[in-house]
């Protein structure tokens, strides 16, 4: 499983890029609100990725934060959502947008999105509440840069996506990434 490149942005052609690590040179899609995020040609890139193996492919999508991709993976695990249409879903509305999206059962905002119908608007909705909504939090939107790096310390470590996001949420909204890092593991130790 290839989970995070690291390399020299060699191409962008919307909304594929191609990230050269060490003379090898990976074609990865990305959802545009990573796209609009990228340094510019030449520059150093770092991506969390997801990696998919089928008969005819071998597909590797890249995510600019943990949010993105672990949004992405729930996506997918929907019956009648393929990556392609994650991919087109996560481009349309972003991580906060859906989130606020399922917590508040909007079909309406996701039909706007390209390729998504009513069905599969609903099905979205009935799937992801609970497990997306509560993971972000109905009134907190977008977490800010230390809660992101307080998270993504979190799963570097090896606690699961729900531990972390559990964690984060005892912490106090203007905690230091340090101070977080420590709180969480004295918050997860004890559970």
């Amino acid at each position: 499983m290839i989970g995070r490149l690291q390399g020299l942005l060699a191409e962008k052609n919307p909304p594929q890029v191609l990230v050269d690590c060490h003379g090898v040179g990976y074609e990865v899609d990305v959802p545009m609100s990573t796209f609009y995020n990228l340094p510019a040609l030449g520059e150093r890139v770092t991506l969390l990725t997801h990696f998919i193996v089928r008969e005819d492919a071998q597909l590797l999508f890249g995510f600019g934060t943990a949010a993105e991709r672990n949004t992405f993976r729930q996506l997918i695990k929907i019956t009648g959502v393929g990556p392609r249409t994650a991919l087109g879903v996560l481009s349309g509305l972003g991580v906060a947008d859906l989130a606020q999206a399922v917590t508040l059962q909007e079909s309406g905002r996701l039909i706007k999105v390209p390729g998504i119908g009513k069905k599969i608007a609903e099905r979205l909705l009935l799937e992801l509440k609970g497990k997306l909504g509560a993971d972000i939090g109905p009134h907190q939107g977008a977490t800010t840069d230390h809660q992101a790096d307080i998270l993504q310390a979190l799963l570097a470590l090896g606690y699961s996506d729900k531990e972390a996001a559990a964690a984060l949420k005892a912490l106090p909204q203007d905690v230091g990434v340090s101070e977080g890092i420590k709180l969480a593991l004295k918050a997860l130790s004890k559970a």
